[in-house]
């Protein structure tokens, strides 16, 4: 009995010095049509409000100088699901004045609330 337990407690040690798996990254996601309203502070951010209270940075390769015109409008083409996860779901593009430019997404990131409070209001969606 002795030695089936000191063999138990020797496999749970090593269990326990075994390096932890990975973890996996949190996929998080949104569905377009929940998307509320939009602001961009800069050519290569904008900020999406998406739903109630959640707010997600897009970060754009190139950005496009439109996004500052007061009349500018996005374009969201929606293929198949309209669950937005990776930067290839978000399909941009900046319209204002006839002009059509396509928008670039390399990264879509949720905004934590802290991160969302250091937003000044003027920036906000």
């Amino acid at each position: 009995m002795a030695a089936l337990a000191a063999l138990g407690l020797a496999g749970a040690a090593r269990a326990a010095d075994a390096p932890a798996a990975p973890a996996k990254p949190k996929v998080s996601c949104f569905f377009s049509r929940d998307w509320d309203g939009w602001h961009s502070p800069n050519k290569d951010t904008i900020y999406l409000r998406v739903g109630v209270r959640d707010i997600w940075r897009v970060d754009l390769a190139g950005g496009s100088s439109l996004l500052a015109w007061p009349d500018s409008h996005l374009v969201q083409n929606v293929r198949g699901t309209d669950s937005v996860c990776t930067p290839i779901d978000l399909d941009l593009k900046v319209a204002s004045d006839g002009f059509v430019e396509p928008l670039f997404v390399k990264a879509i990131t949720k905004l934590t609330p802290e991160e969302v409070a250091a937003i000044p209001k003027k920036d906000l969606p």
